[in-house]
């Protein structure tokens, strides 16, 4: 398997970037990350299962999921769907109640977020063994929940992730996770065509909270998914708290589901989800990394945080704040080109409300230094393995997700004056680039 996966990279990776190389040159060793699985695993074997799924307004999916999860190939005295509705109001809980009475349900008065709506769900399982978490724009194989949890009964892992397609199948969605340095994360073969490079199993950074499947036991030790994230990243960084507990998460490929990708974000504004996703992966680094690395990390994150605000910002120009451009032109001119830049300072400059968002979600973490400490403390107080294994789980730390030159520019200068270039050297599996 090995001698075929690096061949099969090594022909892809030159065509369409998905593909493995290092940054020192040689080829990165994605075949470290292959893991071979055992045997089939008898029903007799199989754990009790609960499926927890969150439902917002999300009632043109039900059918379709629910539909797909009755035709699982499963014990049914081992199985249990939970349905967790977060204040819809679009008639989904009476449509689950006349077409699906067979799903447990459980109705918030409002919207909880998707991360602490998925520890109630955990809370209100009746004793599993085994929390398998599926998002309701899903559609699964009859097999999906038998491959996923195969592993976990096998002792492989404590934790597994799906391989997911788009609906139509025509592309991928997830074929297992890593990130860049600075927490943003990757998907694994996003929009890419399905290949065979997507049929081998290995180890994940995390586990899609889509499609994903984990031992109750392990979910409660390590704490669950943070309940601060309210939504997005709360898988990376569940997956990333796993990896330093000294836990596992495998990609499955024989576990496979179809979705709806990003369907229920694109009802919320975008920069409610904007700042979601700015903060949350600094929330994320903040808590994961140990703290020699953290000091390397840290001040890139946030000076590339700030540029990236200051790309989506919209503002026209910053000359009216250049006391210097008034006094480059002929002197006839200062007085008025300073009283109509002071004028111009004088009113409100417009600032979009993404870059607002991206500010508010900065400050998120630095408002609240004394009590991110303390989350992080609490994780790294459970530390059992070291950042150095780990990071080669990232497949492409050195990940430029913007295109403006001075951002790029800034991306390599302080990576290499802070030393996290040195950090992640030759752990680079991509040499294209991720699917944002």
């Amino acid at each position: 398997m090995k001698r075929f996966l690096n061949r099969l990279l090594g022909e892809r990776g030159a065509r369409d970037g998905s593909g493995a190389s290092s940054s020192a040159g040689g080829p990165a060793r994605l075949d470290e990350l292959v893991v071979t699985p055992g045997g089939p695993v008898s029903d007799s074997a199989l754990p009790r299962a609960t499926f927890v799924i969150l439902n917002y307004n999300g009632r043109h999916h039900l059918e379709l999921c629910f539909s797909s999860l009755a035709k699982l190939d499963y014990p049914r005295e081992k199985l249990e769907v939970l349905l967790i509705d977060n204040g819809s109001d679009d008639g989904s809980v009476e449509e689950m109640r006349a077409k699906h009475p067979w799903v447990r349900l459980h109705v918030n008065d409002r919207n909880l977020g998707f991360a602490p709506a998925c520890n109630q769900g955990a809370s209100l399982a009746t004793r599993p063994e085994v929390l398998v978490f599926l998002n309701n724009d899903m559609r699964v194989d009859p097999a999906f929940l038998k491959e996923l949890v195969a592993p976990l009964v096998r002792g492989e892992c404590d934790a597994t992730t799906a391989k997911m397609f788009s609906w139509d199948g025509k592309v991928m969605n997830f074929a297992g996770g890593g990130m860049n340095f600075h927490g943003l994360g990757i998907q694994y073969g996003l929009n890419r065509p399905p290949g065979p490079e997507f049929d081998v199993p290995r180890k994940s950074l995390f586990p899609c909270g889509g499609a994903m499947a984990i031992r109750a036991r392990t979910y409660d030790e390590v704490g669950g998914f943070d309940p601060e994230f309210f939504a997005y990243y709360e898988d990376v960084d569940l997956g990333w708290r796993l990896w330093v507990q000294g836990k596992s998460v495998h990609y499955v490929p024989s576990s496979v589901c179809w979705h709806h990708h990003s369907s229920t974000s694109k009802s919320f504004p975008p920069e409610v989800v904007r700042l979601l996703q700015v903060r949350n992966p600094m929330y994320a680094c903040f808590k994961n990394y140990d703290d020699e690395n953290l000091r390397k990390v840290l001040p890139a994150m946030l000076a590339l945080a700030l540029r990236r605000m200051l790309v989506v910002s919209g503002i026209p120009s910053d000359e009216p704040f250049r006391i210097e451009k008034a006094f480059a032109r002929p002197s006839s001119l200062v007085g008025k080109l300073m009283e109509k830049a002071h004028k111009q300072l004088e009113s409100d400059i417009p600032i979009r409300r993404i870059a607002a968002a991206d500010l508010i979600g900065i400050n998120d973490l630095l408002a609240n230094w004394e009590h991110w400490m303390e989350r992080r403390r609490e994780v790294q107080s459970r530390r059992a393995r070291a950042d150095q294994e780990i990071f080669r789980l990232f497949l492409k730390p050195m990940w430029c997700i913007e295109q403006d030159p001075a951002y790029r520019a800034l991306h390599r200068g302080v990576s290499e004056f802070c030393g996290v270039d040195e950090l992640f050297r030759g752990l680079e599996f991509f040499p294209g680039e991720p699917h944002k």
